[in-house]
């Protein structure tokens, strides 16, 4: 497969130059280049500014009857950026540069200045040396002169030289290592004491919190034997706890102060809802009952009073410690019965 970009072509060997038709172009014809401006430069119409190196498409053409040595001379055509009128500017082979010739001003440029005006005084130093004998004297001599001025400041620099390498670099620096490491061992000891108190403040510190854990311990174990223990956790509605600020009632007679809980729930035997639920047997008490009038009535009679009698004794009876005594139920239906008899 040949390659698609070759610089060498074929030519057939039977190839003749000579029958190439050449073409009539004109000398001072025009082709469009990429260029960049060569210099800063001010339009004339606008007063655009135009900057080294911004890129323009520009006409290039060979100017006719202008050479320099030998070498053509090109102008170049641009339009301007803002209003697009035509600037034009040419080579400057002599000066190896470029020159501005219409549409534009070229933008002050110091270093260029500078250089033409030392060409204009050796140009002019030259004119004079070559008609007057008197002045080369006088050149030469200003040149002498300025000879010796410069070596003069020569040697004061070298003597300025010699002094600064006379000084001791290595010693300077061994002092600087000497007061490095001083400056390191300050370092380390301020670092060692400010361990050593922290680690005082720390063991301080323990040592106060000990102290206070102990106390704290030592009221803990005051306050539990202080407190009563229980054996069974019931005893607690059963104990009577001492009264502190006793409390009269109206009659004159003190009452132990009530607490909350005993308000709530009460106690086994009082005369609360619970105290019902008592029952305490007691033995038999024989009661001397008046024997009824109508003793010796009819059976019907009998009958009649022992259902009344148990009426009667079905009823509460409430003893003198305020408790519903129900065994006495037993007493009433035993004398009952021995009187009927």
């Amino acid at each position: 497969m040949s390659e698609r970009k070759v610089l060498n072509k074929y030519y057939p060997p039977d190839f003749d130059p000579s029958k190439i038709p050449k073409l009539k172009l004109p000398k001072d014809r025009q082709y469009v280049v990429r260029l960049m401006a060569p210099f800063n430069m001010r339009c004339k119409t606008c007063g655009e500014y135009i900057y080294k190196g911004k890129k323009f498409n520009a006409r290039k053409e060979t100017v006719m009857n202008e050479l320099y040595m030998g070498l053509p001379i090109f102008r170049f055509y641009i339009k301007c950026t803002r209003c697009l009128a035509e600037i034009t500017f040419k080579t400057d082979p002599e000066n190896t540069d470029y020159a501005m010739e219409h549409g534009a001003t070229r933008n002050f440029q110091a270093e260029k200045m500078v250089e033409e005006q030392e060409k204009r005084v050796v140009q002019d130093r030259e004119e004079e040396e070559l008609n007057n004998p008197m002045k080369v004297l006088e050149n030469r001599t200003k040149d002498s002169k300025m000879e010796m001025e410069v070596l003069e400041n020569l040697q004061e620099l070298k003597e300025l030289n010699q002094r600064q390498a006379q000084v001791d670099f290595e010693g300077m620096i061994d002092r600087y290592r000497d007061l490095e490491k001083k400056e390191k061992e300050r370092e380390k000891e301020e670092d060692e004491r400010e361990t050593k108190d922290m680690l005082e403040r720390v063991l301080v510190k323990r040592l106060r919190d000990s102290d206070s854990d102990s106390e704290r311990e030592e009221e803990s174990s005051g306050s539990q034997a202080k407190k009563p223990i229980t054996d069974n956790p019931t005893d607690v509605l059963t104990t009577t706890k001492p009264t502190d600020t006793p409390a009269t009632s109206a009659g004159g007679v003190k009452k132990a102060k009530v607490e909350s809980w005993e308000r709530s729930v009460g106690t086994l035997g009082g005369k609360g809802a619970l105290g019902s639920l008592v029952v305490r047997k007691k033995p038999a008490v024989g009661v001397n009952k008046p024997r009824p009038v109508a003793a010796a009535a009819a059976p019907t009679s009998q009958t009649d009073s022992k259902g009344a009698d148990s009426n009667k004794a079905s009823k509460p009876v409430t003893t003198q410690n305020g408790s519903s005594s129900l065994s006495l139920l037993g007493a009433y239906s035993d004398s009952d019965s021995n009187d009927s008899e």
